[in-house]
């Protein structure tokens, strides 16, 4: 798969795999999907139920926690960080892009890391991200400022 990006030892994120890819994820010994695709968008390979099933057949954990981008909420984000700590590692988490897991995936870890939300922004671009989307910078920014000083 391309365009894959990895976080640190637990985590990388990517665009939505396809069935094969999945394969090659549990391949690669990902232990875990995690998909923030809402059912019904556009260019979906497999819906959100469908990959799961795929998923779980590979014998790996699979979390969907699907995120608009018109509809970003600060409990999706804490759900994503409760979850974590359950979940086998490596995990593999996307959207369609690349984008929205990008985004969850700092935010987690600045707020781990008590960052400020602009340092955020900025370590996310020096790793590559591009993030064209200002309401998703403004919604980093936001969450990272207001949970980097609570220790999870």
């Amino acid at each position: 798969m391309e365009k894959q990006m990895q976080i640190n030892e637990q985590m990388t994120v990517g665009p939505q795999p396809s069935e094969n890819d999945l394969q090659q994820l549990k391949e690669q010994g990902f232990q875990a999907v995690v998909n923030f695709r809402t059912a019904g968008e556009e260019e979906q390979p497999l819906s959100p139920d469908e990959e799961g099933e795929k998923v779980r057949g590979l014998g790996l954990e699979y979390l969907h926690i699907p995120v608009s981008m018109k509809e970003m909420k600060t409990e999706q984000v804490d759900r994503f960080r409760e979850e974590l700590d359950r979940l086998p590692k490596p995990i593999y988490a996307h959207c369609r892009s690349g984008k929205r897991a990008g985004a969850f995936a700092m935010m987690h870890v600045a707020s781990e890391q008590e960052m400020s939300g602009e340092a955020t922004l900025q370590q996310a671009k020096e790793m590559g991200f591009e993030c064209d989307k200002p309401e998703l910078e403004e919604f980093v920014r936001q969450y990272v400022d207001q949970h980097s000083a609570v220790s999870s």
